[in-house]
């Protein structure tokens, strides 16, 4: 998958746009880079454990809550990253958005929008924010070989969660509200990604 086919998939694919009303709204980033001889990667933050973040020490996208002084939910998107990873989309190339979510039993919306870098960027995390920030492949997040499950408690009622792993040992997995943005990203590719889709199983 080539990053113009992805900017055409989105272009053509309608979003999902969920009014926020009295939740909190959060807005994130997908990241794409292209290398010739890897295909395309995009970026991931572990975030860094805190008391007052309830997704301290996860994996996920750069981003993070939608503030009154933001123009848009894109502004927020933008201005998020810059100061987790230090780069500064209004240069990079605008793919195009995906559908919002709105994870049952958690008072938020997530909006996900989609950019292209030209090289890669030195990353800048900040250690308050961000543990690590790292590039995975994109091909890789189909591959039925990294589908995980996570075991969580909720609502006093321990839960299986459906996840990835990302390819390394003792490398904690993808799950959640960023599985969730990554299943959104994926059904916008279709059909581009369609034979893979179903060669590799559909996302759950």
């Amino acid at each position: 998958m080539k990053l113009q086919q992805i900017e055409n998939a989105l272009n053509r694919h309608p979003f999902h746009v969920i009014e926020a009303r009295d939740r909190a709204h959060a807005a994130v980033a997908i990241i794409l880079e292209e290398k010739l001889d890897e295909g395309v990667n995009v970026l991931f933050i572990e975030r860094s454990k805190t008391e007052s973040d309830p997704w301290s020490g996860h994996i996920g996208f750069p981003g993070g809550k939608v503030e009154r002084s933001d123009k848009s939910h894109r502004d927020a998107a933008e201005r998020e990253v810059m100061e987790e990873v230090g780069i500064e989309l209004s240069r990079s190339r605008y793919l195009g958005r995906i559908s919002d979510i709105a994870p049952a039993g958690l008072d938020i919306v997530v909006s996900g929008f989609v950019y292209a870098v030209n090289s890669t960027p030195e990353l800048q995390p900040d250690s308050h924010e961000v543990t690590k920030a790292f590039w995975l492949p994109l091909t890789e997040m189909a591959n039925p070989l990294h589908r995980w499950y996570v075991e969580y408690k909720w609502h006093d009622r321990m839960r299986r969660f459906p996840a990835l792993n990302h390819f390394e040992e003792n490398a904690k997995p993808i799950w959640g509200i960023t599985y969730r943005m990554l299943r959104n990203f994926y059904k916008a590719m279709l059909p581009c990604s369609q034979s893979t889709s179903r060669r590799n199983g559909e996302w759950s």
